[in-house]
């Protein structure tokens, strides 16, 4: 069975979908099984693994349909296999209040999908609310990237809260699996201090490796790919290899 990992923070702009593709995508190359649930109505993880927007069906259908088949709508990729997205899922925030089980539908997909996979990633949107939730019920533990700087500490607080609340009330077995700091600037004062801070408030949970401040990162989705296919070579890339391994090691 997958551990199901959902990469949340509700601040946009952390770099939630580059770590989503960039990891997913680096844990493939490593002969791992993933599959990238992009789980924002903007699909930008969707586009960034080279897949269509307009692919149907997608996880919207698997929301409001029951009786799709998971597997009718899972794209295979040189990067790893991807539940696409695209605009309709913003509707589905609503549609989904008079469903039954309106926590639990995203849960109920993936888990037909569990055993073919050894990891699956949520993409999730910058938001808490119900599409957010279904992905902290579907998940085993929360991935959170960071970014450093002042604002991002704000936010943290919150984000923790919800997770409480989600083990008392939804999801009992729900973990933090890590603390992932992204667009480092080694040269900055701000972001030595923001790294600090978020050290010490999460105790062994923030990864060693951080993520860099990389052009070719910005580049890469551009492209339909993650970064180690668009440059193996750049430092973004070198970032999410070593992730790769550090998340490897500590699943093992």
């Amino acid at each position: 069975m997958a551990k199901i990992i959902a990469i949340v923070n509700q601040k946009g702009g952390v770099g939630k979908t580059t770590s989503c593709v960039n990891l997913a995508a680096a844990l493939h190359q490593r002969g791992a099984r993933t599959l990238l649930c992009d789980f924002d109505p903007q699909a930008n993880a969707t586009s960034g693994m080279g897949v269509d927007k307009g692919s149907a069906p997608n996880v919207y259908d698997l929301l409001v349909r029951p009786s799709v088949d998971p597997k009718n709508a899972v794209v295979s990729t040189p990067y790893g296999d991807v539940l696409p997205s695209n605009k309709a899922l913003a509707g589905a925030g609503i549609e989904l209040i008079a469903l039954d089980r309106r926590e639990y539908r995203l849960k109920d997909a993936l888990d037909k999908l569990s055993g073919d996979y050894d990891y699956i990633f949520i993409d999730c949107p910058p938001s808490l609310e119900l599409l957010t939730l279904n992905a902290l019920c579907a998940a085993d533990s929360v991935l959170v990237p960071v970014q450093c700087e002042y604002y991002a500490l704000e936010g943290l607080s919150d984000l923790m809260n919800t997770i409480r609340r989600m083990k008392q009330a939804l999801n009992p077995s729900l973990d933090l699996e890590g603390v992932l700091l992204t667009m480092y600037d080694g040269r900055t004062n701000l972001s030595i201090q923001v790294a600090e801070e978020v050290k010490r408030h999460f105790p062994g949970k923030v990864y060693a490796t951080v993520i860099p401040r990389n052009v070719r990162l910005s580049e890469a989705p551009s492209h339909g790919k993650p970064v180690m296919a668009y440059d193996s070579l750049s430092r973004g890339a070198e970032a999410y290899s070593a992730l790769a391994e550090e998340f490897a090691a500590k699943n093992r």
